[in-house]
Parts: C-alpha cells; sequence; structure tokens
C-alpha cells in the first residue's frame, strides 16, 4: 500500500511542478503582451504629437482642443487621446518596475499592479510551457516538493490514525 501511495504522490508531485512553473511562463506572456502594447501606444502618440506639431500645438493644447470641441465625436476623440497618454505613462511605469525587480517578485507584481486589459488577454491566449529559466525550474521544484510532500504527509498521518495495534503473538 504504501508504494502505491509515494508512486501516486511522485505523479501528483510532478503535475503539481508542471502547475507551479506556469506562474513564471504566464509571467512572461505577459511581459511580451505589456511591451507591445507600450510599443503600440508610444506610435499612436507620436502620431498624434506629429499632427499637433503640424497644427502648431502642443500634445497638452491639441487635446484640449478637441476635448472642448463642440461636436461629441470630436470631444469623444480628444478624451480617448487623453486615457491613451495615461495609459502609457502607466504601462511605462509598469514596464520599468517589472524589468528591474527581481524574478519571483515579477510574478507577485504583475498580479498585483497588472493591467487588467493585459492580463486578460494574456489568460485568453495563453499558451502553457515549462520555462527553463532558473524562475521556472525553482517554482516546478516548489511545486512539486509542495504537492510530493503534503500527499506523503497526509498518507502517513492517515495511515496512523487506521492502524491497527499490533497483536504480540506467545509462544
Amino acid at each position: 500500500m504504501s508504494r502505491i501511495v509515494r508512486i501516486i504522490a511522485f505523479g501528483l508531485g510532478l503535475l503539481g511542478g508542471v502547475t507551479a512553473s506556469q506562474g513564471p511562463e504566464f509571467a512572461q506572456q505577459y511581459r511580451q503582451r505589456l511591451g507591445g502594447a507600450v510599443d503600440e501606444l508610444r506610435q499612436v502618440i507620436t502620431r498624434f504629437d506629429a499632427d499637433a506639431q503640424v497644427s502648431g500645438e502642443t500634445r497638452e493644447s491639441a487635446i484640449a482642443r478637441l476635448r472642448s470641441n463642440t461636436d461629441d465625436f470630436v470631444s469623444r476623440q480628444g478624451t480617448a487621446m487623453q486615457a491613451n497618454v495615461e495609459r502609457l505613462d502607466r504601462l511605462e511605469a509598469h514596464r520599468k518596475a517589472m524589468l528591474e525587480t527581481g524574478s519571483f517578485s515579477r510574478i507577485a507584481l504583475m498580479v498585483r499592479d497588472g493591467d487588467t486589459d493585459i492580463l486578460e488577454a494574456v489568460s485568453r491566449e495563453f499558451e502553457p510551457a515549462v520555462p527553463v529559466t532558473e524562475e521556472g525550474i525553482l517554482s516546478a521544484a516548489a511545486g512539486f516538493i509542495a504537492v510530493w510532500g503534503s500527499l506523503l504527509l497526509l498518507s502517513g498521518f492517515l495511515r496512523s490514525l487506521f492502524r491497527r495495534p499490533r497483536q504480540t503473538v506467545r509462544a
């Protein structure tokens, strides 16, 4: 019986290791999408700035001009551009923090401060993989040890509860 329990614990430990390694992989895919979002917003705002400059405006004055326009569509474009500028600032600060923080801290930072739209996009298209980075290997090992060890401890505890007292054989 205990051999079967150890085999099952080992198998589930491997599954726990693979599952735990997905945290760093998810964070890596998140960082890629974050970088893409920053690059794209930067291009949009750079084009807007160029158009504003050609018209003799600064970014701020062009946004204010659009937002104060009586045409609802034009006013909404000014509001949208202001939101793009603010989002770019947030995403750039978040990306910088992600690059400067340590391996495992990135996962916590992503969970705590991650951009909701990017997190949802990564979730929809997440492709599981077992990363071979230090972070991925350590996460896999921690997941294996947590599941494997917990199952062995639990099985030992349950065996001790249901163990029949041995009767001594008298000769």
